[in-house]
């Protein structure tokens, strides 16, 4: 038992560092999106990304072998998905705070929960409906739509939250049809190397020695936080580490203060207690239910 508690708190302690290596990859594309484009910066983390998968799956499995899905028209959507929303959320961060952007994000688990019940035929608790209607009741008080202080830029970051959400859907139809680790992140590598690509190269500028140096920063930043991820789940299983990854909003706004002198106001403070509070009340339903 002492053991098992030893392994859960590594896991924990690994998933901690993921959100912190994450946050601060953020804050270094912040700094980058204000003068390059979104999609150069797309596109060089893509290529990293792409040459990681690759080297990963020859290492572990065989590219043909991962390339083989059973639902790879899923697959092609899934991975349009996830560039889509890691596009948005870096233009986000080119209008908005770490703090504001992360706030509205965290609402995604809310909208995937609410996406689950006519996709994937899921039945929703009305408890956990609740939840969702809370949480985005904390979005509103984050937006507060009506008002002068409204930003249309905060339906930035909710857009990059509805796609991060539907992604999410997506890979629980593809992995309960069969789909393993290896396809799911070559398929993402490939596609999105390619949609950067095709995009990126449109907009392509000669990058400065500092931009370079920032461009392998986050690149390699989002590697490994992914890998901090994987050994994470090692350690402890994904409903145990659920809660902790919305420490990336506590991280977030912790260096958006320190690096941009950020600080987030009452309102949205308050608008991502709720927004939080629902997304961990519903992981507790989801652990009772279990």
């Amino acid at each position: 038992m002492e053991a098992e508690r030893t392994l859960v708190g590594k896991g924990v302690l690994l998933c901690l560092a993921a959100m912190l290596v994450f946050a601060s990859q953020d804050a270094v594309t912040k700094i980058l999106v204000q003068e390059m484009s979104v999609a150069q910066v797309v596109l060089v983390r893509y290529w990293v990304f792409a040459l990681f998968a690759i080297v990963w799956v020859s290492r572990t499995s065989t590219i043909r072998h991962a390339l083989r899905s059973v639902r790879p028209k899923l697959q092609v959507l899934r991975s349009l998905l996830s560039i889509a929303e890691i596009a948005i959320f870096n233009l986000a961060l080119r209008h908005l705070g770490l703090a504001e952007s992360h706030s509205l994000m965290a609402a995604f688990p809310l909208m995937a929960i609410a996406l689950a019940a006519p996709i994937l035929g899921e039945r929703v608790s009305m408890k956990s409906w609740l939840a969702v209607c809370v949480g985005f009741a904390g979005t509103l008080v984050i937006l507060r739509p009506g008002l002068e202080v409204f930003k249309p830029e905060s339906l930035i970051p909710l857009t990059a939250a509805l796609c991060f959400a539907c992604y999410h859907v997506v890979t629980r139809q593809v992995s309960s049809a069969g789909d393993g680790f290896h396809t799911n992140i070559l398929y993402m590598a490939l596609i999105g190397f390619v949609c950067a690509t095709l995009f990126g190269v449109t907009v392509w500028r000669a990058p400065s020695m500092q931009e370079w140096v920032l461009l392998a920063v986050i690149s390699i930043m989002s590697v490994a936080a992914q890998l901090l991820l994987v050994k994470a789940l090692e350690y402890a299983p994904a409903s145990v580490l659920q809660p902790f990854n919305y420490s990336l909003l506590v991280f977030a706004t912790i260096i958006g203060f320190l690096v941009f002198s950020e600080l987030p106001d009452r309102w949205t403070i308050v608008g991502a207690g709720i927004v939080i509070a629902s997304g961990l009340y519903v992981i507790y339903l989801q652990r009772t239910r279990e």
